[in-house]
């Protein structure tokens, strides 16, 4: 395994690792019952004050939800991508490697969301539509750090023109950085959620870079050795 791969994989798991202990943090920590009908937050102290700083803005929540779409529609392009290959290519495995490995990653994904909504860490600050909410980790910020970048690596991949890279970066940046400081400050989450969601998201991304260099490397090496 070489070096870059070793560095990829490392922090990957250190940032899952991160989640873990964060998640664990929230259960344990300043847990007092500040929530919603009295429901347990952890981190109170810290959570409820900052709570009252931004205070609540719908209308930031309304945007950032909307916006939330356009990372499904990015996952919805590579899908088609990956498709159009299948039905050209006329085989699963002739499909590009780093494609096939973005479809699990996003079902990963989803399966983070997923398994949180069913099993709640704490609820939301206020009632949505006069129903409590799960709300650890926000599921837009992770939904939006763990696209993405993806959008960016696959452009790098794809695209070797400096003019499409630099709008990508961007792109993805301003986007990212809106759709983050938009879920903080509208007052829907506890900024111990939007933490979460950034060790989970970050963790789960280097874990996918790491597979697409493993099957670089592995591609290169039966190239190199004429295996088709």
């Amino acid at each position: 395994m070489q070096e870059k791969q070793k560095k990829t994989l490392f922090t990957g798991i250190g940032l899952l690792t991160a989640f873990g202990i964060w998640t664990l943090l929230i259960q344990y920590v300043d847990v007092q019952s500040a929530g919603q009908k009295g429901t347990n937050i952890g981190f109170a102290t810290f959570n409820v004050w900052f709570h009252k700083i931004t205070g609540v803005h719908m209308w930031i929540y309304t945007v950032t939800d909307w916006l939330g779409l356009v990372p499904i529609v990015i996952c919805l392009c590579f899908g088609g991508l990956g498709f159009v290959q299948l039905i050209k290519r006329r085989s699963l495995f002739k499909v590009d490697t780093d494609i096939l490995l973005l479809g699990v990653y996003y079902i990963l994904v989803i399966f983070g969301y997923l398994f949180f909504e069913m099993v709640p860490i704490n609820y939301r600050p206020i009632l949505i539509n006069g129903f409590m909410e799960a709300s650890y980790p926000s599921s837009t910020t992770l939904l939006v750090l763990s696209v993405m970048p993806t959008l960016k690596l696959q452009i790098y991949r794809r695209h070797t023109a400096t003019a499409i890279r630099r709008i990508s970066d961007i792109f993805v940046v301003l986007f990212s950085a809106f759709m983050v400081i938009g879920r903080l400050i509208a007052g829907v989450h506890w900024a111990t959620d939007i933490v979460g969601s950034v060790f989970l998201s970050a963790g789960l991304f280097m874990i996918y870079w790491f597979s697409v260099i493993t099957a670089d490397e592995k591609n290169t090496g039966e190239k190199k050795h004429g295996i088709q």
